[in-house]
């Protein structure tokens, strides 16, 4: 299933670059397309839309979740409406497609990737791809269901240059991209699983702290790992209350990083300036216990404290922050400074 051929379709969408990142290590650039796409799942059993060794970079664009009809209805202008959108809602067949319904760009298999390794990506940019972003909200979803019980949906300009949303007037909101999906195949015994609801392979996390500069370490469950990524945001609030953020596609450019043989509890990130630890569950309560427990362990296995100073450290140094309440599995993820340590 993964091997360096890649098939002939996919050709032109493939484009290696003559840039390396050290020895044998390349550039490629990953768009999407009706075969380059993951609509609404995570599986290891999916065909690679692009296979890469440890070390190369890959340059992915990736789609909004909403549809061309819906765009267009909201008052966004045909011409802004991405071509590769169109594509993939007009030639991805209904078979292929769910059981969730992000559009993500993948997978991306990495060579030599195995069950019991860590997969460690780079996020070294995000650019916007499109001049708008949307929220919206539905009976169905959201955190205030019975408050809001219709559907609504909001076109929020992006102003590129000073990097703000014009969300109305006197609200000008800062801009700080990321990707609300990143993540990898689960277990072949689990089959293809939900976009939706985040997990053990990270997947729909919508953590706001995974910007560009990042680094967001997950455990390999399949050969080759099989990474997808979409549901870009230009930005959110913690909690994502009525379910989405400001949707947008974006561009993200990723280094990927195999450590073998280094099993990986649960997904990590790591920022400029904080070590992260992230917890899911459909019980609150359930996942803040996983993301504290996450933050313990990683004191204990890289910092060197024991279990009870780890224990307490989170306490008295980490903030325990809500991700997403929204997504079926809530996210709470741990922030630990960097500074505290002693270089």
């Amino acid at each position: 299933m993964i091997g360096s051929a890649k098939p002939a379709a996919l050709a032109a969408t493939l484009m290696l670059a003559a840039a390396a990142h050290g020895a044998g290590a390349a550039d490629y650039t990953l768009e999407p397309t009706p075969s380059t796409v993951a609509w609404g799942h995570y599986d290891g059993t999916d065909r690679p839309a692009l296979t890469i060794k440890s070390g190369d970079v890959v340059a992915v664009h990736t789609l909004l979740t909403n549809n061309p009809t819906g765009l267009k209805a909201n008052g966004v202008p045909d011409d802004q409406i991405e071509p590769a959108l169109r594509d993939v809602y007009e030639h991805v067949p209904a078979s292929a497609r769910g059981p969730g319904g992000h559009v993500l760009t993948g997978p991306i298999a990495i060579e030599g990737a195995e069950p019991g390794d860590t997969l460690e990506i780079r996020i070294q940019k995000i650019d916007l791809a499109v001049p708008y972003a949307y929220n919206g909200f539905g009976p169905a979803n959201g955190l205030l269901r019975d408050d809001f019980p219709y559907r609504r949906t909001k076109i929020i300009p992006l102003d590129r240059e000073k990097m703000v949303a014009r969300f109305g007037p006197g609200i000008v909101i800062p801009l700080h991209p990321f990707f609300g999906s990143m993540g990898v195949a689960p277990p072949l015994e689990m089959g293809r699983w939900d976009s939706t609801p985040p997990t053990v392979i990270g997947g729909n996390m919508d953590n706001k702290e995974l910007v560009a500069g990042t680094t967001l370490f997950l455990p390999v469950f399949v050969k080759g790992a099989f990474f997808n990524v979409g549901d870009g945001h230009a930005g959110q609030g913690n909690g994502e209350v009525d379910v989405t953020a400001m949707e947008t596609s974006l561009v993200g450019t990723f280094q990927f990083i195999l450590h073998k043989g280094e099993r990986l509890p649960y997904p990590r990130a790591e920022s400029p300036t904080h070590f992260i630890a992230m917890g899911f569950d459909d019980d609150i309560a359930v996942a803040t216990q996983k993301a504290v427990r996450n933050m313990v362990e990683f004191l204990v296995t890289h910092k060197g404290l024991t279990r009870d100073d780890a224990y307490m450290l989170v306490s008295v140094a980490g903030d325990v922050d809500i991700t997403e309440l929204v997504d079926r599995n809530k996210g709470v993820h741990v922030m630990m400074p960097k500074a505290i340590f002693a270089k």
